[in-house]
């Protein structure tokens, strides 16, 4: 039987980072490549309460399909947490409730983009993003980006050579892959620009909460002036990732048009999975969470970062991200970081190219590391294994042992 495929498949492509993370299921691997939460930083024994309550208290409701905007109880507390944390000023009916954030990317690919229509984002940006988007047959438009943020010289290049600019996709707090913060200045510049071109702003927003030195950044969305900026919050980073629920915020006119997108897609996300963190906020909130949260990956952090300067070859450069879970690392030009991976692989470690998250192609001497999964005797092992790695393939293919003088561990089974 021939089967004819949609004409978008064929720009599809497995994810990356998924592919690698099925090897990290290998006994002993240690993984620096997912962007996952420290598992046991959940809340379990709460949530056993907070679903108990749940239960018994409005289990009949809780298990019935429920509106496609969301738990009342729960988007406005949602907007409250914003105004509060963020400088926001939303309404609990500019708040749509979403099956993550992943899903608000899809749905704006769906609400903006046709095919050969550009999408303006940060040169690298997220892979998921890329992956959302790429199903509606976009070009993208890659801004090269410094520790600040997008470069305005280069935006304004950007803007004045392409057309068809549909949508700006940013990250601009501990940017996944980079961990870069935009400046104030360069968020300010950036709104000023789009708003001269009317470019709706997609603002990804997952780590904001995970600051850990330094002082708060407004968000675009606080900073807006022309109602053009659509927020993109989850639950997936601060709280439980498998609830798999997210948030975005938009103007009341745009959000009704996400509200129809989304009935055609599932009519409304978990109700029970609403209802769970909505009486979970309402008895324990979450800042004492993101408190635990942040003090554990900031000496998850310092910990990577401790052992890479003692450590990494020469030539190799890296950032020092002030919160969120990744840092971005740049090899000498001609080193490939899929043969670093190939030979990190063997010792036990994973981590992603960062070649994955440049949608144009290039700088495949690129990698992200994520510092979050990982408690630090083994972040440091795989620092460790990882600089055999890297020994090996930039002395051209020298066994790693007799490079650094450490022993190359036996592949995990």
């Amino acid at each position: 039987m021939t089967v004819r495929w949609a004409r978008r498949t064929s720009g599809m492509k497995t994810s990356e980072i998924r592919e690698i993370l099925k090897l990290t299921q290998r006994p002993g691997m240690i993984s620096f490549a997912g962007g996952l939460p420290a598992a046991e930083l959940f809340p379990v024994e709460e949530m056993g309460e907070v679903v108990q309550e749940v239960l018994e208290r409005d289990g009949h409701a809780a298990l019935q399909y429920s509106t496609t905007e969301g738990d009342p109880a729960l988007r406005g507390a949602v907007a409250r947490r914003m105004n509060r944390i963020l400088g926001t000023s939303v309404e609990p009916d500019q708040i749509l409730i979403t099956s993550g954030s992943q899903q608000g990317l899809d749905l704006s690919g769906k609400l903006f983009l046709d095919e050969g229509d550009a999408v303006l984002c940060e040169s690298p940006t997220y892979l998921g993003a890329i992956n959302a988007f790429r199903g509606y047959e976009p070009r993208f438009v890659e801004v090269p980006t410094d520790e600040d943020g997008m470069i305005i010289r280069e935006l304004e290049r950007c803007l004045a050579e392409h057309d068809l600019i549909k949508l700006a996709y940013v990250v601009p707090d501990f940017q996944n892959p980079t961990g870069r913060t935009w400046s104030l200045e360069r968020r300010k510049a950036f709104l000023e620009l789009v708003a001269r071109h009317g470019i709706p702003v997609l603002e990804d927003n997952p780590y904001g909460e995970l600051r850990f030195d330094g002082q708060a950044v407004p968000s675009l969305k606080a900073l807006d002036e022309h109602g053009l900026v659509v927020f993109l919050g989850t639950f997936s980073k601060t709280f439980c990732p498998g609830l798999r629920i997210g948030w975005l915020a938009a103007e009341p006119e745009l959000r009704e048009k996400y509200v129809m997108i989304k009935q055609g897609v599932d009519l409304h996300t978990s109700t029970l999975g609403q209802r769970l963190i909505a009486v979970y906020l309402e008895r324990f909130g979450l800042d004492a969470d993101t408190t635990r949260i942040r003090g554990a990956y900031r000496r998850r952090r310092d910990a990577m970062l401790r052992a890479m300067d003692e450590s990494f070859p020469p030539g190799v450069r890296y950032n020092r991200p002030r919160g969120g879970m990744f840092l971005w690392v740049e090899l000498p030009e001609g080193v490939n970081a899929r043969t670093v991976l190939e030979r990190s692989l063997e010792r036990g470690v994973a981590f992603v190219p960062g070649g994955s998250f440049f949608p144009n192609g290039g700088h495949e001497n690129t990698m992200r590391l994520n510092f979050t999964a990982m408690p630090e005797e083994r972040i440091v092992e795989g620092v460790r294994r990882l600089t055999a790695a890297l020994h090996e393939v930039m002395a051209g293919g020298m066994p790693a042992a007799a490079t650094v003088g450490v022993e190359v561990a036996e592949p995990p089974q």
